[in-house]
């Protein structure tokens, strides 16, 4: 028998392993196939399709063990037919975490399927390039993505965001509105001050909240006067977090009477 049979043989081996109920030895398959290489690669691929979900994702992990050498066929297949093979294919980007990774990704974020789209924000996490920001503003405007999107970009804190975020808060999604008003206080660009200060004036009590506390993460005194109306804002939560905020910024209470 030939290396390159012995190799296949092997491959087959493992990829059966890939199905055995024992965790132990379906955890074994996947670092034996990872470290077999490029070689495995086909076959580890031939697993996307598979319907069981645990199967998949092992195939997954066994593919990332291989390294970057299999980061052009796993973008490659960001384009297969099948939704489950894009999905894996985007989770493994994220795992290799490679910035060569990152425009196929953004295209993954408009993919048909909402699963695949999800796994292309997870991924983008993963890598964290700030590329990706742009792309990650417009899925704000995507029902399946939004919170996602949301997160990420609170967590990415790019000032590229803060323009985007500033749309958002103003725009007719209170969902936006919510995660918008959020996000500009955890990346603390100081353009994104006005729109929270208006902000305090939304309709949804979660958006007058999240504002309120924003502003304070900024350090806007500059608010206080829009923000010690929302001390008798109908909702309980809106008036502790803004006696809070109120306090941060200097505040006292003595000042109210006059």
């Amino acid at each position: 028998m030939s290396e390159g049979d012995r190799q296949t043989d092997r491959v087959e081996q493992l990829l059966s392993a890939l199905r055995d109920e024992n965790e132990a030895l379906r955890d074994h398959a996947v670092a034996s196939l990872g470290q077999l290489g490029a070689g495995a690669l086909p076959g580890l691929m031939s697993q996307w399709t598979d319907e069981d979900t645990v199967i998949r994702e092992a195939a997954t992990s066994a593919i990332v063990r291989i390294g970057t050498a299999v980061l052009d066929p796993v973008i490659e297949a960001l384009d297969d037919d099948e939704w489950a093979v894009r999905e894996q294919a985007a989770s493994a980007l994220g795992k290799l975490k490679d910035p060569r990774g990152v425009e196929p990704l953004l295209k993954a974020l408009k993919d048909r399927d909402g699963a695949v789209r999800t796994a292309a924000v997870w991924a983008l996490e993963r890598i964290g390039d700030s590329r990706a920001v742009p792309g990650l503003v417009e899925s704000l405007n995507d029902t399946t993505l939004r919170e996602d999107a949301a997160r990420v970009l609170k967590k990415v804190g790019d000032v590229r965001a803060v323009e985007a975020l500033i749309q958002g808060l103003t725009g007719a999604n209170w969902m936006v509105r919510r995660h918008a008003a959020e996000a500009l206080g955890k990346i603390g660009d100081l353009r994104g001050a006005d729109a929270l200060i208006e902000a305090l004036q939304d309709d949804d009590w979660l958006v007058r909240r999240n504002a309120a506390e924003s502003l304070a993460q900024l350090g806007e005194k500059r608010a206080v006067p829009s923000l010690l109306p929302l001390l008798e804002d109908e909702n309980e939560m809106v008036q502790e977090t803004v006696e809070a905020v109120l306090a941060s910024l200097g505040w006292k209470p003595d000042q109210h009477a006059g």
